[in-house]
C-alpha cells in the first residue's frame, strides 16, 4: 500500500509506492560507455587541460606533468567565472546577477578506471583534504557565499567523462536547496533547541531499519523520505556544521564508510549511475548550532514524469526500509 512521507528537514513530501511492483533486483544499470579517444584527465595529457590550481604530487614531480595523485583544474566549460565582477541588476519584477563564481574539476585518481568503490581509502581521504583546501581558499573571496562539491557518475547522472572526478562550483548566492535545509533545521532548533540532523542520527541508530552501515564517526542510512530509490545519506555521528573543519581522523573514517557504501551499491545494483552532493553549512556562523554537514548519494534509477514535474511530489517505488535491508545484506567481501 502506498503512503506519503514528509522529509523532516526541508518539509517536502514523497510518495512511497511499492504497489508499482518494483523490487530491488528489478533495477538494471546500463554499462558505462568506453571513452573515445585520449582521455584529457589521464597522466601524460596534462597539457590539454588548463593549468592546475592544486595537486597532490609524488616527490620530484613537476607541476602540470605526470606524478600526481589528485589534481584540481579549472573546468574547461565553466558555468561561472571567478574573473567576472559581481554585478546585480533589477528590471521591474526580474532580477539578475553576473555569472561570478568558480567552477573547478577535482581529478580524483590517475587511474582511468578507478571508482570510489575501488580506490584506496588513503586516496579517498586525500581527495577530501584537497576539497577542504579549495573550499578554505574560495571562502576568502567575499563575492562567494557557498561552495558545492558534487560528483556525477555515469551518463544518466550527467557525466561526460569516465575518468574519476568530482566538481566544485562556488556561488555568489545560497542555493535554494540549502536555504530549504537550513531554514528547516533552524525552525526545528527554535522549537526543540537541538540539531535535527543529530536527532536523525540518534533515531536511525536506535531503530536500525534504515541503517546501512556505521563506524566510530559516521552512519550511512536510506533516509525516511527518499526522493530516489536507494538514496543514501552519510552523516557524522557528532555535531559537525562544516565539512572543511574536520576533527582528528574524521576524513579517514569518512573514506572508510564511503568506500563501503559504494561497494555495496555497485554489487547490489550493477554499478548504478549516481549523483553525490556534499551539503555543508554556509560560510556565515549563524548556522553553526543547527546545521550538520552530510553527503547525499542519489542513484539515477528512475525518471521524473509529468506528475512529479507538475506537482513537486516524488514517487519512490522502493520503501527505504527495504532498500536499506537489501544493501545491508549485500555481500561485498572478495
Amino acid at each position: 500500500m502506498s503512503e506519503l512521507r514528509r522529509d523532516p528537514v526541508d518539509g517536502r513530501w514523497v510518495i512511497i509506492a511499492p504497489d508499482q511492483r518494483k523490487r530491488p533486483v528489478d533495477f538494471y544499470t546500463a554499462p558505462y560507455p568506453a571513452t573515445e579517444g585520449p582521455c584529457p584527465f589521464c597522466p601524460g595529457h596534462e597539457s590539454v587541460t588548463p593549468a592546475e590550481i592544486l595537486a597532490r604530487r609524488d616527490p620530484g614531480s613537476r607541476a602540470n606533468g605526470p606524478g600526481w595523485r589528485v589534481r584540481v583544474i579549472p573546468n574547461m566549460f565553466p558555468v561561472l567565472r571567478v574573473e567576472d565582477e559581481l554585478r546585480r541588476e533589477g528590471r521591474g519584477y526580474y532580477d539578475k546577477m553576473s555569472g561570478t563564481g568558480a567552477h573547478e574539476v577535482i581529478i580524483e585518481s590517475p587511474r582511468h578506471d578507478d571508482r570510489h568503490a575501488t580506490m584506496s581509502e588513503a586516496l579517498l581521504e586525500e581527495v577530501f583534504w584537497v576539497c577542504r583546501e579549495r573550499m578554505l581558499d574560495l571562502r576568502q573571496d567575499r563575492r562567494i557565499q557557498y561552495v558545492l562539491v558534487f560528483k556525477n557518475y555515469g551518463t544518466a547522472a550527467g557525466a561526460n567523462l569516465e575518468h574519476p572526478h568530482s566538481q566544485l562550483i562556488a556561488l555568489p548566492i545560497l542555493p535554494k536547496k540549502l536555504i530549504e535545509e537550513t531554514e528547516g533545521a533552524r525552525e526545528y532548533f527554535r522549537h526543540h533547541e537541538r540539531c535535527i540532523f543529530c536527532d536523525i542520527v540518534s533515531q536511525e541508530v536506535e531503530e536500525e531499519s534504515r541503517l546501512i552501515s556505521a563506524n566510530e564517526d559516521f552512519i550511512a542510512i536510506v533516509p525516511w523520505a527518499p526522493i530516489y530509490p536507494f538514496e543514501i545519506w552519510i552523516l557524522p555521528r557528532r555535531h559537525q556544521p562544516r565539512f572543511e573543519e574536520p576533527t582528528d581522523r574524521l576524513y579517514a573514517r569518512f573514506a572508510q564508510i564511503l568506500a563501503e557504501v559504494t561497494r555495496r551499491l555497485e554489487r547490489a545494483l550493477t554499478r548504478p549511475h549516481y549523483n553525490a552532493v556534499l551539503h555543508t553549512s554556509p560560510f556565515t556562523d549563524k548556522h553553526r548550532e543547527y546545521f550538520h554537514w552530510h553527503l547525499e548519494l542519489m542513484p539515477r534509477l528512475t525518471r521524473r514524469a509529468g506528475f512529479e514535474v507538475g506537482s513537486g511530489f516524488y514517487v519512490n517505488p522502493i520503501p527505504p526500509e527495504d532498500a536499506a535491508q537489501f544493501l545491508r545484506q549485500t555481500e561485498i567481501a572478495g
